[in-house]
């Protein structure tokens, strides 16, 4: 039997979604499963269409030319490769076989699922966001009303005829389990992670990423990861400015994004001099640039809890600092740093409390290494990339996936 994954990103691309599927991919090839992933050939160039990497073949399929920037054009690479996609499912999948489809692009499960059954395949929905929801709520025009209650119905359906919906998050579970005829026995909550044999908690002294970004006397306040629009910025930068006379104190941001340029243009703009930004960093190099900051920041628009989880946590967790989070008090991710101790969370738009705990953790050291540690340990015990692979592993077999006996 043949295992088929399908999501517009794949190894060697670095955005979220791709390094999740790619640890996943990997490790299932390494335990004798015959692992094959249909992924985009526009961000590639000169990439095979189908070559044979650490024992999963990659089928590259070709989708619409140039980078898919504004609705129209996006529009256009998301069916394309949406027949791609249909493609490659009616060549591939065969009885027996089971399909496991991301949500990249979204309505994706619309776009393969019935091809994929009428094939004799078993379905599998791995939902990182949920569409249409979250167009609904970024305001996309067309989202909402008739063609957005049509687009949930179209998604519905097709998550309908999953045998396992997986997802990333409680409250996404909860979310998922209240749609038209969706039966809630079928939703596993398997949580993003990180590797936390690759990412390492480093003593400040020894972080050589600080010494060469001159933070070494710093107390810094950090944003690492994606600058997406499901984020909020303003909060924090109005913070910084409520800061910008305590020049121990500086925001950095190591990362990119569509709002990364929105985020550089007020900081100029207003001359907030405490913030200052830093390119994406490799993910080898992870522990030493999630080390840099004495506290992380995380941020998610309230409206979008429940579609969305903001996985970068887990690499915080991993480097053994406390998370300042911004958003929804009630949150998935405020309930995660309250249960385990690891962090603080504040309501979006109060910035003074926002500069107030700041300046509390820069105080209390002893109070930051307990949450620290605290975040280890939780990344140890619930987090980390090997009890993942470990629930995938199960709910595979639950669905017919049998692992070999060859593991690296």
């Amino acid at each position: 039997m043949k295992l088929i994954f399908f999501n517009r990103f794949f190894h060697p691309d670095t955005s979220a979604t791709s390094q999740m599927l790619s640890d996943l991919a990997f490790h299932l090839a390494s335990r004798g499963i015959d692992v094959h992933v249909v992924t985009s050939r526009s961000t590639e160039a000169g990439a095979a269409s189908l070559e044979r990497v650490r024992g999963v073949t990659i089928h590259r399929v070709s989708t619409a030319p140039g980078a898919p920037h504004g609705l129209p054009r996006r529009a256009l690479a998301y069916a394309a490769f949406y027949r791609a996609a249909r493609r490659a499912a009616a060549e591939l999948a065969g009885p027996g076989d089971v399909v496991v489809l991301k949500t990249d692009p979204p309505l994706l499960s619309a776009a393969v699922s019935r091809v994929a059954l009428r094939k004799g395949a078993t379905v599998v929905n791995w939902i990182q966001d949920l569409f249409p929801e979250v167009a609904e709520r970024h305001g996309v025009p067309g989202a909402r009303g008739p063609l957005g209650a049509l687009l949930r119905w179209i998604r519905n359906r097709s998550l309908r005829l999953a045998s396992r919906i997986v997802v990333i998050g409680d409250q996404m579970a909860a979310h998922v389990g209240k749609q038209d005829g969706i039966d809630p026995g079928k939703i596993a909550v398997i949580h993003n992670w990180a590797d936390g044999q690759v990412i390492q908690p480093m003593p400040p002294a020894s972080n050589t990423f600080r010494k060469g970004w001159a933070l070494t006397d710093a107390f810094v306040v950090g944003y690492s990861g994606n600058l997406g629009r499901v984020h909020e910025f303003d909060t924090l930068l109005d913070a910084a400015k409520l800061l910008n006379a305590e020049k121990d104190i500086c925001f950095l941001f190591v990362g990119r994004g569509p709002r990364l340029a929105e985020v550089r243009r007020r900081v100029e703009t207003e001359r907030i001099a405490n913030v200052r930004f830093e390119p994406p960093q490799s993910r080898d190099s992870l522990s030493q640039s999630l080390g840099v900051p004495d506290v992380h920041v995380s941020t998610l628009l309230p409206c979008f809890e429940g579609l969305v989880h903001p996985s970068k946590l887990y690499g915080v967790m991993a480097a053994g600092r406390p998370t300042l989070f911004i958003g929804d008090q009630r949150g998935e991710t405020a309930c995660i740093l309250d249960r385990d101790g690891s962090g603080v969370s504040v309501a979006t738009g109060n910035s003074e409390a926002v500069a107030r705990e700041i300046r509390a953790l820069r105080d209390d050291p002893a109070r930051r290494q307990s949450m620290g540690e605290h975040a280890r340990r939780a990344l140890d015990a619930k987090y980390d990339m090997r009890i993942a692979l470990s629930q995938w592993e199960s709910l595979l077999g639950s669905v017919g996936v049998t692992m070999g006996t060859v593991a690296h």
